[in-house]
């Protein structure tokens, strides 16, 4: 048999400390319209997020993990492929017979021309070089 008289678990402790909480007591839901507004404040010229944050009753960490975000959004967003037109002529003559072989690319006003069995790598570098001088 044990005594449990000298246990300090079945002594009565003294009063403690306690603390009620009365506010809404679930996570806030914040809109993507005050996300942005916001994010787009702390983005200002001279802006503090620590006061911004403070002011709208969040932490720093979660505003600049919603510009983290934003951030990353935009950079994920890739511009949609497109093809460009082919244009085939009706005729085939003795005369276009060497051009034939040749592949025609216009961009910005300029024309290159080079012959189909060049390397893509070749034409890639071309049309760079292309974008990049006008």
């Amino acid at each position: 048999m044990t005594d449990t008289k000298d246990d300090p678990r079945t002594k009565p402790a003294a009063a403690q400390r306690l603390e009620i909480f009365t506010g809404a007591g679930r996570r806030r839901n914040w809109s993507a319209e005050e996300k942005a507004r916001l994010v787009a404040e702390s983005l200002a010229p001279g802006a503090s997020v620590s006061a911004i944050a403070r002011a709208h009753g969040l932490t720093p960490a979660q505003l600049f993990r919603w510009r983290r975000d934003g951030e990353a959004a935009q950079t994920s967003q890739t511009p949609a492929l497109s093809f460009a037109p082919v244009v085939l002529s009706e005729s085939a003559s003795p005369a276009t017979a060497a051009t034939a072989a040749m592949i025609e690319i216009e961009l910005k006003g300029a024309r290159l021309r080079v012959p189909s069995s060049t390397r893509p790598a070749t034409i890639v570098a071309l049309l760079k070089a292309l974008r990049s001088a006008r």
